[in-house]
């Protein structure tokens, strides 16, 4: 229960009249996250401080931003409204989540309102898009949402992010406490260094391979696109071992690896296994694997999704990291950096007057869409589930 001292302290310092009234001004709604597992947030306090001076509302459930340690108070004190249900912050015009909202959640949403949030299209299936399209709900997704330069902006800050983040997660397995090898991830005089193999030369390898080799860790890299590739080791600036998959070249890699990154991103909607349960089996036991691509089906034949309570498991005797929310564990940098992207898209949405503005004007925020006005616009989801599909730009030729 709470008191009514602690109600009267979690009010926004200005009334609501004194707020500058933006022409397009709506309600932004950030439930707290029912998952257990994911600690991020998608506004700081900050950010809602500058969303409020411009006119917008933000409705926070209590606790919302606890995990990434920020406080009720701080959101009250930036302008926002503190409820005590999800139901309010669900019962607004534009509802920010990280994780995707269950299907108890999608019922309490306006019928018509827009929601950004991370589809995580492994774990989908076709009765949330159902019951997306019972609301006809505008849907934007994190992994397909570009910017202006065709840019990837949260896929690109979490790879980031999760990439910095797995060697260190590497190194904790290996060692002797977590039951691994008991190596150091890395190197030491008169000893030979730690093999690291990852697979896929995007943003997460490309911050895993950073980390590796500060730390003295020989590296391996593979990838079916050569100017990945390429880019790869102009951006890390030495001669890294760099090859394209085929299962001769990748297996040998694989026996000798102290530490395997799969780190290949799904193209066209679908994931590719690269690395076979007989690679797998092949490995030295107590080696280290960790799928970062889980979350859009993993590109590991052996890898099954964990969580953070219960990360890792054994398979072939292999320590198996497969978390799909890597970031989550440095919740408030995480936080931090989905907010600078979203602050300036809420603005600029506030600008126009709304989401369906947006999708119209940017066609970088309308590659975010996968449902709209209760149709699924999302040829690659379509096919998974066996729906039908409607192409958004048909449909918004026709609203007029």
């Amino acid at each position: 229960m709470v008191s009514i001292t602690e109600s009267v302290e979690l009010l926004p310092k200005e009334a609501s009249e004194q707020v500058k009234k933006g022409k397009g001004g709506f309600n932004i709604g950030i439930p707290k996250e029912t998952d257990d597992q994911e600690k991020r947030v998608l506004l700081t306090p900050e950010a809602v401080r500058l969303l409020t001076n411009n006119g917008l509302k933000v409705v926070v459930e209590s606790e919302a931003g606890k995990q990434s340690k920020f406080t009720d108070k701080e959101y009250s004190d930036a302008g926002a409204k503190v409820v005590y249900s999800p139901k309010e912050a669900l019962e607004t015009e534009v509802v920010l989540k990280v994780e995707p909202p269950t299907i108890e959640e999608i019922n309490h949403m306006l019928p018509g309102a827009c929601l950004i949030s991370a589809l995580q299209i492994g774990r989908q299936n076709a009765e949330y898009i159902h019951a997306l399209n019972a609301k006809r709900i505008t849907a934007v997704s994190f992994e397909n949402l570009e910017d202006k330069v065709g840019g990837m902006p949260v896929v690109r800050a979490m790879s980031e992010i999760a990439g910095s983040t797995v060697m260190l997660i590497a190194s904790e397995y290996l060692s002797s406490v977590s039951h691994g090898k008991g190596l150091i991830l890395g190197g030491v005089t008169g000893v030979p260094p730690t093999q690291v193999v990852i697979i896929g030369a995007g943003t997460v390898a490309e911050y895993a391979a950073r980390t590796a080799l500060g730390l003295g860790a020989n590296i391996k890299v593979f990838d079916n696109h050569i100017y990945k590739l390429r880019r790869v080791k102009q951006l890390l600036g030495q001669q890294v071992f760099t090859s394209t998959i085929d299962n001769i070249t990748l297996a040998q890699a694989l026996k000798e690896a102290d530490v395997v990154i799969g780190a290949l991103r799904a193209e066209k909607g679908r994931n590719k296994i690269v690395v076979t349960e007989e690679m797998i089996a092949a490995m030295m036991p107590g080696s280290v694997v960790i799928d970062v691509s889980i979350d859009q089906g993993g590109c590991i034949e052996t890898a099954e999704m964990t969580s953070h309570s219960k990360p890792t498991y054994l398979k072939h005797d292999i320590i198996h990291y497969c978390v799909p929310n890597i970031a989550s564990r440095v919740s408030r940098t995480a936080s931090v950096a989905l907010s600078n992207i979203f602050t300036p898209i809420l603005l600029q949405m506030s600008d126009l007057k709304g989401a369906e503005e947006m999708i119209f004007n940017y066609k970088w925020f309308m590659k975010g869409v996968y449902t709209y006005r209760g149709s699924l616009t999302n040829a690659h989801l379509a096919r998974k589930f066996l729906m039908t599909h409607k192409e958004l730009q048909l449909l918004l030729a026709a609203r007029y």
